[in-house]
């Protein structure tokens, strides 16, 4: 009776240590995984530096431009995608809206010149974009009148939350708000006018995934909002006039 007495005592604080190391174990690794949702430490100003820095080094990437409400009645771009490289050119194709019809049409633009295939029109035409309320695609890789142009130019910056995303949820993605005037985002859509609110999303390896521009980018029409998503960073392509 004695020895059992001894060992049950002993049984018993065993259990209990061990249900307290596995308390702290499942606590560590909560707090690891909050951890990994933890809001950047750098600030605004500097996360969009570095997000600035790697567009301008990657090769290439793959963007997309989106909007849902251009104005009735207006010549302008719905949608654009395509790869981009630092050539600078650009190989995809825009889906304009004229006479209020939208076509999509094939884009090749490098050695600043923009190639179509324009609908009913048989083979390739060199154009100038702005009168189709477009920019050169190519140049909006530039360092200095590009997409990464318009993350220096942001002024009253605030940083939002930071939320998982991506493929496979795998990417920590952080949002910052701020305002950017037209003479920026003109390099974007020409006609643009005004001031913009701007959001962009960073992710935690510094890459800028997405911007959304919102103001009047057509003139004497309503504000309306542009959304670019920026993938594929490290592409390679040889682009080529058709």
């Amino acid at each position: 009776m004695c020895k059992a007495d001894a060992v049950l005592p002993r049984h018993r604080a065993a259990s209990a240590l061990l249900a307290v190391a596995l308390t702290v174990v499942s606590v560590t690794a909560t707090g690891c995984s909050d951890d990994s949702k933890a809001a950047p430490s750098a600030s605004p100003e500097e996360a969009l530096a570095q997000a600035k820095e790697a567009l301008d080094d990657t090769s290439g990437v793959s963007i997309t431009l989106t909007t849902d409400d251009l104005p009735d009645g207006v010549t302008g771009v719905e949608s654009a995608e395509g790869v981009g490289t630092h050539a600078p050119a650009f190989d995809g194709k825009l889906t304009v809206r004229l006479s209020g019809q939208a076509f999509e049409v094939p884009v090749v633009a490098v050695d600043r010149k923009v190639y179509v295939q324009l609908p009913f029109t048989p083979g390739w035409q060199d154009i100038d974009p702005a009168e189709y309320g477009a920019p050169d695609p190519a140049t909006l890789m530039s360092p200095d009148a590009g997409f990464s142009a318009l993350l220096p130019a942001t002024t009253d910056l605030e940083q939002g939350e930071s939320v998982r995303g991506g493929e496979g949820n795998s990417e920590v993605l952080t949002e910052y708000t701020g305002t950017v005037g037209s003479d920026v985002v003109t390099n974007i859509i020409p006609t643009a006018s005004g001031e913009f609110d701007a959001t962009y999303t960073v992710t935690d390896e510094g890459e800028l995934r997405s911007a959304a521009l919102t103001g009047v980018f057509y003139q004497d029409s309503d504000a309306m909002t542009y959304t670019v998503t920026f993938e594929d960073y490290g592409t390679e392509k040889d682009i080529a006039a058709p």
